[in-house]
């Protein structure tokens, strides 16, 4: 228990929770983003399981598997046969599970019916940051259990980001430069993996004072000074990742205004609130369409206009009220309205 709480830093209550339910039970962990088509989702889980149900130092053939219908019959199958697994739950852990929207339509609902069409005990656990809401079938399915962790609070990010901290540098170097990074980005972003990512590309920057010997580590003021207007770049591209980390260096050093260096855009990879997307996508019809038809849905729109989806064109003090345009392409929203 203390080994995980060391590795899930801030989730002690989650992980208890997770261990008092699973305990060592068997399992099958895969990632649905290494597993990118539905034969190797299927062969991956099934060839863990052989591993499980083997015997220790005995040989076991690959498994191969075309459908669905191959899988449950093996499935139950090498159930069937593990003496070690005939009266205990199978577990199959599917990391990324908001992957299997982009696999076959009856996969989904297959796993979730797994243990009525195999008859065995087995239960599959779905891991995603998406609410489950975002990948129901239309077609229907069982529901499951959904059991949600909370989002992590400021104190939480600060004791995480600041267990990264580069071995040359001391921890409370490292703690004050995690503190100025919340500071600025706590309040339109709290994802752990984007903060981790601004942490490190702008990192450098904010050592280089140290390095050129020009402050100490506890010149807070003269190290704040030097890195603030680089995070107020950074926040104009926060998410959307129009430019890559070397192409950021590289407006680092150059002094470039963002808008103007362009890569590939990720604004097709953007995962919004369920809600902010009947928003963005009224918007876009809104912008494209006479002014007559506007029947003015936005009344919260402001986390859009923070990621840049929308941007004003009028004035806050016009008497009709402040007006938006929005800024995506016809792709972007119909990869959002799918």
């Amino acid at each position: 228990m203390l080994h995980l709480e060391n590795v899930v830093l801030c989730r002690e209550s989650q992980v208890s929770t997770l261990q008092s339910l699973f305990g060592e039970l068997p399992h099958v962990f895969v990632n649905c983003v290494e597993c990118f088509t539905l034969r190797l989702l299927l062969e991956q889980i099934l060839n863990k399981l052989n591993l499980l149900s083997s015997s220790e130092g005995e040989w076991s053939a690959h498994i191969t598997c075309e459908t669905f219908n191959d899988f449950v019959r093996l499935f139950k199958q090498k159930i069937t046969e593990a003496e070690n697994l005939k009266d205990q739950t199978v577990y199959i852990v599917l990391d990324k599970a908001e992957y299997l929207r982009d696999m076959e339509a009856n996969l989904l609902p297959g796993f979730l019916r797994l243990q009525e069409l195999t008859d065995r005990n087995v239960t599959v656990i779905f891991l995603s940051e998406i609410v489950w809401e975002k990948f129901r079938p239309n077609t229907g399915c069982f529901e499951p259990f959904v059991l949600y962790f909370p989002d992590y609070s400021i104190g939480n990010l600060q004791k995480i980001l600041s267990h990264d901290h580069p071995p040359e540098y001391s921890a409370d170097f490292y703690a004050a430069y995690i503190n100025i990074l919340l500071g600025v980005f706590y309040t339109v972003c709290r994802d752990l993996k984007e903060l981790r990512h601004l942490a490190v590309l702008n990192f450098p920057k904010y050592c280089e004072p140290v390095v050129k010997g020009e402050a100490g580590e506890r010149d807070t003021r003269k190290l704040w000074r030097n890195i603030e207007p680089h995070l107020k770049k950074a926040m104009q591209t926060v998410y959307l990742r129009e430019i890559s980390s070397s192409q950021w260096e590289k407006l680092q050093k150059d002094d470039t205004d963002p808008g103007q260096l362009k890569g590939l855009s990720a604004y097709t990879h953007v995962e919004l609130p369920y809600y902010s997307k009947f928003i963005l996508i009224a918007a876009y019809l809104a912008s494209y369409n006479p002014a007559r038809t506007d029947k003015r849905f936005f009344l919260k729109i402001t986390s859009l206009v923070t990621l840049q989806l929308l941007t004003l064109v009028g004035h806050d003090d016009q008497l009709d009220g402040p007006k938006y345009k929005c800024t995506v392409s016809l792709d972007f929203i119909r990869a959002i309205a799918r």
